[in-house]
């Protein structure tokens, strides 16, 4: 793979990986904006970022009875209405180092700062889906690929998702042309890429070119050999080769909560921030604070919460003894689901939710 021709990436994230670019920010930097500016996005890369023109960009979509149609990003500009949505966008592996302190883990090694808020523009899949006349089976899927750059692990990147989500209004998928009101930039997946609220990241596929309609998921290695939680008992991709297609696909992350930054206001007193993501039972409610490993909890103050899609921004001021410690947080949603202690172990180290923990 050839990386030489790469734009220039961001210097204020951590790089975990040189080629392809991995790097996320600290979640200290990220828990002080409510959307998070371009700089401070994460990048996850599964080969070389290249740059399109978007004048000359274009998807085919095909399926089973239609004839292939071809659509230019100026087409889907001016043939279908901008809708705009706010939506946290989390890779799987967001919290992965944690999880690897357990036990090993395969994967990039990631902190917490694999996630970012911000509002995406574009076109809504169900208006151009309906434009082309697909025929609708709640039993159907869209796959969605990019040939557009070099993969690591398939010939493409691939992911797909239930048609059935891709039609519902209120699910808000989107094909993208902007994010935080400036044109999509190729780091982040430019000039078009899926935005699907809710979804693990994989699922928003980066430099779309392709949408196939189909009875079948996305075959691609993303799809069916990765991104999904195996049993704790399967530890090594020796023993997963077998397995993988009896295990679902991911769709929604589990409930999560991280503390971003503690700050001593006082000898005796912090002030802590953080943010918290909700799982797919309704949105984020409250989330508590422990001084003392989860024997007593104490109330947060949510600042920030937009919508069904945004993560929760939280602090809180609190009281402390002593000269150093440890905080956890845990979030609660709306349908009165609470945030485990401890998270699953699993090979691929994704979906990770213990408390959130932070020493002072």
């Amino acid at each position: 793979m050839d990386f030489s021709t790469e734009p220039p990436h961001s210097d204020k994230l951590f790089v975990q990986a040189p080629q392809p670019f991995n790097a996320e920010p600290p979640a200290a930097s990220l828990v002080e904006f409510a959307y998070t500016p371009e700089e401070l996005v994460y990048c996850r890369n599964h080969g070389p970022v290249r740059e399109f023109v978007e004048d000359s960009y274009s998807i085919t979509i095909k399926s089973a009875v239609e004839k292939d149609i071809l659509m230019s990003v100026p087409q889907l500009k001016s043939s279908f209405p901008k809708a705009r949505v706010v939506a946290a966008l989390q890779c799987a592996g967001n919290r992965r180092n944690e999880m690897g302190a357990i036990k090993p883990v395969h994967g990039v090694g990631w902190n917490s700062g694999v996630i970012a808020n911000c509002s995406w523009g574009g076109v809504r899949l169900r208006d151009v889906l309906n434009h082309v006349s697909v025929q609708v089976d709640n039993q159907s899927h869209v796959c969605f690929a990019s040939f557009a750059t070099l993969c690591q692990d398939d010939k493409y990147y691939g992911g797909s998702i239930p048609l059935a989500k891709a039609l519902r209004m209120e699910d808000d998928v989107l094909l993208a042309y902007e994010m935080n009101d400036e044109p999509l930039s190729a780091e982040h997946g430019g000039p078009l890429r899926v935005v699907v609220p809710g979804y693990l990241g994989a699922r928003w596929v980066k430099w779309l070119d392709t949408i196939i309609i189909s009875p079948e998921e996305s075959p691609n290695y993303y799809q069916q050999r990765d991104y999904k939680v195996l049993p704790p008992e399967i530890e090594t991709k020796d023993q997963a080769r077998p397995v993988w297609s009896k295990f679902a696909s991911m769709t929604a992350l589990p409930l999560n909560s991280v503390i971003g930054s503690i700050f001593k206001v006082s000898p005796s007193r912090l002030h802590v921030k953080g943010y918290a993501t909700p799982g797919d039972c309704g949105n984020i409610a409250a989330i508590d604070i422990s001084t003392d490993s989860g024997v007593t909890w104490h109330p947060t103050r949510i600042t920030y919460q937009e919508g069904r899609w945004s993560w929760t921004l939280w602090e809180v001021e609190i009281q402390v003894s002593g000269s150093s410690g440890e905080l956890h947080s845990r979030a609660k949603d709306e349908a009165g689901n609470v945030q485990p202690r401890e998270g699953i172990w699993n090979m691929r180290g994704v979906a990770f939710n213990a408390w959130g923990a932070m020493k002072w």
